[in-house]
C-alpha cells in the first residue's frame, strides 16, 4: 500500500541565506530570530496555501518551478510582515514539494534606488541554475 504524500513542503535555508544577510538578523535580534526562522520554515512548508491566499508574492512560474518573495515581520516586534522591510526569496518545486530559501534580507540592506535589479544580480551570480529556469 503506497502511502499518501505529505500536504506540506520540506525547506531548507541554502548556504548563501545563511551566511549573509540572515546572519544579520541573527546578531542584530539573537533569540527572537530563532523564533522568526521557525516561523518562515513553517510559512514555506505551506507555501503553495500561502500563495492561495496572497500571504506570499509569486515573482515567476515556470513548469514546476516558482520564484516566491515572502514577506516576514522579526518576532516581537510587533511590526506586520508588509511594513517590516524584511523580504525572503524562495525557490519552490512543486514537483518535489520543496522550499529552497535563498535569501533573507531588509530592504536596508538591499538599499535603493532598485531593490528587485540588487536580488535579481545575486540570484545570477549565486543561483545560476535557478536564474537559468527564470527570465531574470
Amino acid at each position: 500500500m503506497e502511502l499518501p504524500m505529505s500536504p506540506n513542503y520540506s525547506c531548507e535555508w541554502m548556504p548563501f541565506a545563511e551566511r549573509h544577510y540572515a546572519k544579520t538578523f541573527a546578531k542584530k535580534y539573537k533569540n527572537s530570530w530563532l523564533e522568526t526562522r521557525d516561523n518562515i520554515d513553517e510559512v514555506c512548508k505551506r507555501i503553495d496555501r500561502m500563495l492561495d491566499f496572497d500571504r506570499a508574492d509569486l515573482i515567476y512560474s515556470v513548469g514546476y518551478h516558482k520564484l516566491v518573495k515572502l514577506d516576514f515581520a522579526v518576532a516581537g516586534t510587533h511590526i506586520s510582515p508588509k511594513k517590516s522591510g524584511n523580504r525572503c526569496l524562495l525557490f519552490v518545486d512543486e514537483e518535489r514539494r520543496h522550499v529552497q530559501i535563498l535569501m533573507a534580507y531588509s530592504k536596508n540592506d538591499i538599499s535603493p534606488p532598485n531593490e528587485t535589479v540588487k536580488w535579481k544580480r545575486i540570484i545570477k551570480t549565486e543561483y545560476r541554475d535557478i536564474a537559468g529556469i527564470f527570465p531574470l
